[in-house]
C-alpha cells in the first residue's frame, strides 16, 4: 500500500497507539484489584501458557527495555508471581517461571483480555478480524 492511499488523519500507526493506550486503559481498570502495572500486566499474560522463559525471550515478547524488565520482575517477585532460576545446561541463564499465584493472575489475565477483546469484536465479520491480523502482521514483520 502506498503512503498516498491513507486518508490525512487516518494513520494506521497513530489509530494503533491511541488503541493501544485505550486498551490499556480498560485492561489495568478491569484488572485493578490485582494491583498490578500495565508492564507487570503483560508480563503475566506473557507467561500464561505456563511455559517458562529467560529474560532475553521475555523482553522480546513484552517489548521492553531490559533494565524496565529488571524492575518489573522485581516486582513480580516481591508480590509473589514469579520465580526466577537457573536453566538446566546454562547456569547463566535466569528463567523466569509463574509460581501458584502467577497462575491464578495470569489465568484472570488471560480470561479478562478474552472477555475485553469478546466485547470490542462482537459483530464485526471474520473478514474483518482477518484484515486486522494481516495488518499487524505487516508491521510487525515488515520493516519496523
Amino acid at each position: 500500500m502506498k503512503s498516498e492511499s491513507v486518508p490525512p488523519g487516518r494513520s494506521v500507526l497513530l489509530t494503533l497507539q491511541r488503541a493501544t493506550h485505550a486498551t490499556l486503559q480498560l485492561i489495568t481498570t478491569e484488572l485493578v484489584d490485582l494491583d498490578l502495572t500495565a508492564s507487570e500486566i503483560n508480563a503475566l499474560a506473557n507467561l500464561a501458557d505456563g511455559r517458562g522463559r529467560t529474560v532475553s525471550q521475555l523482553g522480546a515478547a513484552v517489548g521492553i527495555r531490559p533494565t524496565t524488565l529488571t524492575s518489573v520482575l522485581d516486582r513480580l517477585e516481591r508480590r509473589g508471581h514469579i520465580t526466577r532460576g537457573t536453566r538446566a545446561g546454562d547456569r547463566r541463564s535466569v528463567l523466569i517461571e509463574l509460581t501458584e499465584s502467577g497462575h491464578a493472575a495470569a489465568a484472570l489475565i488471560e480470561q479478562t483480555l478474552a472477555d475485553i477483546e469478546g466485547r470490542a469484536l462482537e459483530g464485526l465479520p471474520a473478514e474483518a478480524i482477518a484484515g486486522f491480523h494481516a495488518v499487524l502482521d505487516a508491521l510487525v514483520g515488515g520493516g519496523m
